[in-house]
């Protein structure tokens, strides 16, 4: 199978996935790495792994939809199967997603339902919940509300900051992404309503 990342930041997420596809802990191929943003240290990080790296400028559209058709035009180009989100910091259009029904995974820095949204991570600290974490979910029109895949569970401790809190949880993400991947590469996921078991 072959696979694209939608990413808009520094890449961590996106070097781990490189790293289990190079390790064969991912069986599919990383054709393309496409960002909005022209700067962003992910796009970096395909060239570095002789990936396609191409960053495609949102200000030159009217629209969502139309700067998404740009986006499933290189998704073709390149016979890609399946989308993997990794910090894309924007929304997928409704046409998008028709695209890649159940074929776009995304991760989310809280134990969704809980803490949904951009802020995540400082949610749960200034809520003072005792254990947060990562979650891989299909991706669906509604914000971080797609069939969860898998989670992990990171403890707050009493001495933790809030920095020292997004880098338990950005480790905990680079383990259970190329994980949820390999799982929904090999087949492994079964999806009944908004319940994803693992077989």
């Amino acid at each position: 199978m072959n696979f694209a990342v939608l990413a808009s930041g520094r890449g961590g997420n996106l070097k781990a996935i490189i790293d289990a596809v190079k390790n064969g802990k991912i069986k599919a191929y990383l054709k393309v790495v496409i960002s909005d943003k022209k700067d962003a240290f992910c796009l970096e990080h395909a060239r570095q792994a002789g990936i396609a790296a191409v960053h495609i400028n949102p200000k030159n559209f009217p629209d969502r939809e139309s700067f998404d058709r740009a986006i499933l035009e290189q998704l073709r180009e390149f016979s890609v199967d399946f989308v993997v989100l990794a910090g894309y910091m924007r929304l997928l259009s409704h046409h998008f997603i028709q695209q890649y029904p159940d074929k776009i995974l995304n991760i989310h820095p809280s134990l969704l339902p809980d803490f949904k949204g951009t802020h995540a991570i400082k949610d749960a600290f200034e809520a003072g919940v005792k254990v947060t974490g990562p979650t891989v979910h299909f991706v669906v029109e509604e914000m971080d509300a797609g069939p969860i895949i898998l989670q992990e569970q990171v403890r707050i401790e009493p001495q933790d900051t809030l920095e020292s809190l997004e880098e338990k949880i950005h480790q905990a993400e680079h383990r259970i992404y190329p994980q949820a991947i390999d799982l929904f590469v090999r087949g492994k996921l079964k999806m009944e309503g908004r319940k994803v078991t693992v077989l």
